[in-house]
């Protein structure tokens, strides 16, 4: 049976797909680039000029705020150069459980669930890029925060050392992912059907991919059902 020639190839159809994404990221990150250096500027003079005048958790807050902005910076810049093809990506060594944690404070002081908690003791210290790596759990706890079932959000990240490889598990409660779905959910542009839930971009899993595959590893489904959904994430130790 012939194809009809008419009809967009799935090839196609991932290729146009693939570059939208690309013009998406260069474009959000080279817009945000400037409002977020002036805001990391205008911090830093606040803090040169007012630094005597200020409490202890005025300070803390402003550098927070300086903080915050220049690692902004760091991810748009990280997102341009994958859009470019070559991303940028700077190892050092990253405390997993801290990072985890700041995310985790981030997003539940973001989206207002005061429910949820997160299990996550003695993860190790590992080398890679932080902010990529940060960007992929944020990606990945938001859907957890978001696509909850009925109790109150649990979340386990758990970490083990396999060979030559990391592979980090984040496990939630939530009501698990529909069979239907399971080979999409990593499709740019598409979102998981929730009624009520907020209409985004569809870009997360996508984007953590990528990420982690600029970071010479990868993530997929490793389970879901009823009882909630278990992602695996592999990273190289060196």
């Amino acid at each position: 049976m012939s194809s009809d020639p008419t009809r967009p190839s799935e090839t196609n159809i991932a290729g146009d797909s693939e570059e939208r994404i690309k013009r998406f990221l260069a474009t959000a990150s080279h817009d945000l680039q400037s409002p977020l250096r002036h805001i990391a500027m205008y911090a830093e003079l606040l803090l040169d000029d007012l630094e005597e005048t200020l409490d202890g958790e005025q300070l803390q807050s402003l550098r927070m705020i300086m903080e915050k902005a220049q690692a902004a910076q760091r991810l748009t810049k990280a997102l341009m150069s994958l859009a470019g093809g070559a991303p940028q990506v700077t190892p050092e060594e990253v405390d997993l459980q801290a990072l985890s944690e700041n995310v985790w404070g981030e997003l539940t002081d973001e989206t207002g669930v005061s429910d949820a908690t997160l299990e996550s003791e003695g993860l190790p210290s590992i080398r890679t890029d932080a902010a990529l790596l940060g960007l992929v759990l944020r990606h990945l706890l938001t859907n957890a925060l978001i696509y909850r079932g009925e109790a109150p959000p649990h979340v386990t990240i758990a970490a083990e050392r396999k060979g030559t490889d990391w592979f980090i598990r984040i496990s939630d409660n939530g009501p698990g992912i529909d069979t239907a779905y399971r080979e999409r959910i990593f499709e740019p542009f598409w979102k998981l059907p929730k009624a009520g839930a907020v209409q985004g971009a569809g870009l997360g899993l996508t984007t953590a991919r990528e990420f982690l595959t600029a970071l010479g590893g990868n993530i997929s489904l490793e389970h879901s059902d009823a009882s909630g959904s278990r992602f695996i994430i592999r990273l190289p130790i060196a």
